[in-house]
């Protein structure tokens, strides 16, 4: 069973790979688990990165901003929101823990019009922070922060802090947060691959294929695919070796992160496993 689990996801990825070094002849008669040639991949490298006068390079560089801006308000707003529930006491705090989890099951798309009105009202829409701002919002990251803090750091540890003389917000930045390094981690990396596939909130958000992120541009690669699009064949149509190279390069930067984030991303997952 775990045999043909790994078949089905293994197989079209294997596929996939091997259609970016072929040219559209070689994908569509030939093997299609042969591996193609270094030149097709350089021919195909350049058509992609050619189409729309570099279009593909101002995708990745709005994805960067889009995922990145909004993963730095995350951390900066939903670390110490995380801290605050979980070891301080005030009112409406069992509320607004409710409300978190209550959130975290609505879907993301079920927000993104009732946020769309409410940007339009302060004229935020086709801006870069009508997709970061509510990229922000992210109370998985809250939650899963709020379960570290209350489970694995030693409350006698932060009082010892108190007593020394630290006021609360020094006893968060100095004691808490360099031993919550790796829920830090794990939050940072769970939003960064959530905004960078986020595609409906970009899709609302911006009216113009110049602030597109790549996963909205690939929209517009595959509607110049004749294979998907037969009324898109001309100059600037692209080939499936293309679009697969396309869809290759949008999923690199999560598969980079992820390869350099994995010992925190580990030591993230197993911290609040045991009660101090």
């Amino acid at each position: 069973m775990v045999a043909v689990f790994v078949l089905f996801f293994a197989v079209p990825l294997v596929w996939l790979l091997l259609a970016t070094t072929k040219t559209m002849r070689d994908l569509t008669v030939g093997n299609p688990f042969s591996f193609g040639s270094l030149g097709d991949l350089a021919t195909n490298v350049d058509q992609l990165f050619a189409f729309q006068d570099g279009a593909v390079t101002s995708w990745i560089g709005n994805s960067a901003l889009y995922a990145l801006g909004a993963l730095a308000v995350t951390l900066v707003a939903g670390i110490p929101a995380g801290y605050a529930l979980a070891l301080t006491e005030f009112r409406f705090r069992r509320l607004l823990l409710v409300l978190t989890l209550i959130i975290m099951l609505i879907p993301n798309t079920a927000l993104v019009l009732p946020i769309f009105l409410e940007l339009n009202a302060v004229g935020l829409i086709g801006s870069p922070m009508s997709v970061i701002l509510p990229m922000s919002f992210f109370p998985f990251g809250v939650y899963l922060t709020y379960i570290y803090f209350s489970t694995s750091i030693p409350r006698d540890l932060l009082a010892a802090a108190r007593i020394d003389g630290c006021r609360e917000f020094q006893v968060f930045t100095r004691i808490a947060l360099p031993l919550a390094t790796p829920i830090v981690a794990l939050v940072a990396f769970f939003s960064f691959v959530q905004n960078w596939n986020n595609f409906f909130l970009p899709f609302v958000m911006l009216p113009s294929s110049d602030g597109y992120p790549v996963q909205v541009g690939l929209t517009s690669l595959l509607a110049s695919t004749p294979a998907f699009n037969p009324s898109s064949a001309g100059a600037q149509s692209v080939q499936l070796p293309t679009l697969a190279l396309a869809t290759v390069v949008s999923v690199l930067p999560v598969l980079i992160v992820f390869l350099v984030s994995q010992r925190f991303l580990v030591a993230g997952m197993t911290a609040g496993g045991t009660k101090e």
